[in-house]
C-alpha cells in the first residue's frame, strides 16, 4: 500500500509564542517531513511567526474545534494529504520519528480512522485523565479505544470526508467525544498508541473561565445529538451524579447547572444518533456510551 501523505494542523491564540516556536521546531525536525503544515490563528494575526508554514489568521476566535476545522478544510480541499496530525500549541514532539510511525500505522490498516497519542508531562508522567479508557492504571497499554485526546492525534482524511469535521458549535469541551462516536458509528477504528508521545505541561481544564458551563452544555448537546433516545436520560443522570460528587466549588456548581440548562433549551445541531450495534461495540471495547 502506498504510504499516506502527512499534513499538520495547529491552532493558536498567540498567547504562548515560546511554546509554539518549540512545537514548530519539533515538527520541522521530524525525519519524515509533512507535506503541509497549517497554522491557524484564532483572533491573532500570526505576524510574529517566522516558520515556513501555511498561516491562516482569523478575525475572530472560533474556538478550538472551529479553528481546527479551518485547517482541516484547507487540507481536505487541497487534496495534498491523506492523514492529518493535530497538535496543541503548547505541546512538543520529543521524538523525531512520530510522523513516520503515524504513516506506517495508517498504511497498514485502511479502516484506521484515529490514532491517539500518549500525552505526558515534562517528567514523562501521564495523568489518569489523559488515558482514553476507564481502566487508566497503565498508560502504556496499547490498543483499540472509544476516545482520544484532543492535544495530539491523527485523523484519516477518508474518514473525515465520510463523517464530517469537528462540531464547531461546541467551541470548547466534548468535541472529541462527538467526533469519536461518529467515527465508531461509521465503522472506523480508534487506536491508542502510547509510543507516540506529545509532551504537554500539567494543567487543569478548569483553568478556563468557561470550563464548567461549556462542559455541562456540551455534554447535554452530545447526548441529544448522538445517543439513542432511551440512553439520553441514563447518560445525563450518571453524569449529574458524578459531577455533584466531584465539584467542590459553589461557583463551579452554579456555572455547571447554568450550562446544563443551556444545553437543554438551546439548539444542539443536527441529530444523528449512533446505531445500537455501535453501543454494543463501545461496550465490548470497555466503555459504553454512558460514562
Amino acid at each position: 500500500m502506498p504510504l499516506p501523505r502527512i499534513g499538520v494542523v495547529i491552532v493558536t491564540m498567540g498567547t504562548r509564542p515560546r511554546e509554539l516556536g518549540a512545537l514548530l521546531a519539533s515538527v520541522e525536525k521530524q525525519d519524515m517531513p509533512a507535506a503541509r503544515v497549517v497554522l491557524v490563528g484564532n483572533a491573532t494575526p500570526l505576524t510574529e511567526v517566522s516558520a515556513n508554514v501555511t498561516k491562516i489568521a482569523l478575525r475572530e476566535n472560533l474556538g478550538c474545534p472551529g479553528g481546527r476545522n479551518v485547517g482541516l478544510e484547507m487540507l481536505r480541499d487541497s487534496g495534498d494529504v491523506d492523514v492529518v496530525i493535530e497538535l496543541d500549541d503548547d505541546g512538543l514532539l520529543i521524538a523525531d520519528d512520530v510522523f513516520r510511525e503515524v504513516q506506517r500505522l495508517f498504511a497498514e490498516d485502511p479502516k484506521l480512522g484515529i490514532v491517539g497519542f500518549r500525552v505526558a508531562d515534562e517528567h514523562g508522567r501521564t495523568e489518569r485523565r489523559w488515558v482514553p479508557r476507564l481502566r487508566a492504571d497503565d498508560p502504556m497499554r496499547r490498543g483499540p479505544v472509544t476516545a482520544f485526546l484532543g492535544g495530539g492525534h491523527a485523523f484519516s482524511m477518508p474518514m473525515l470526508r465520510q463523517i464530517g469535521l469537528w462540531p464547531a458549535e461546541f467551541f470548547f469541551g466534548h468535541e472529541e467525544s462527538d467526533l469519536a462516536w461518529r467515527a465508531l458509528d461509521g465503522d472506523w477504528k480508534i487506536l491508542y498508541e502510547p509510543g507516540l508521545v506529545l509532551q504537554h505541561p500539567r494543567t487543569s481544564p478548569a483553568r478556563h473561565a468557561v470550563y464548567y458551563r461549556f462542559t455541562a452544555r456540551n455534554r447535554v448537546w452530545l447526548a441529544r445529538r448522538r445517543l439513542p433516545i432511551p440512553l439520553i436520560p441514563v447518560y445525563l443522570g450518571v453524569w449529574i451524579v458524578l459531577t455533584m460528587a466531584r465539584i467542590r466549588s459553589l461557583t463551579g456548581l452554579r456555572a455547571w447547572w447554568g450550562g446544563f440548562a443551556e444545553g437543554v433549551r438551546t439548539p444542539c445541531g443536527p441529530r444523528g444518533p449512533m446505531r445500537w450495534r455501535t453501543v454494543w461495540r463501545m461496550t465490548r471495547l470497555g466503555r459504553p456510551p454512558l460514562l
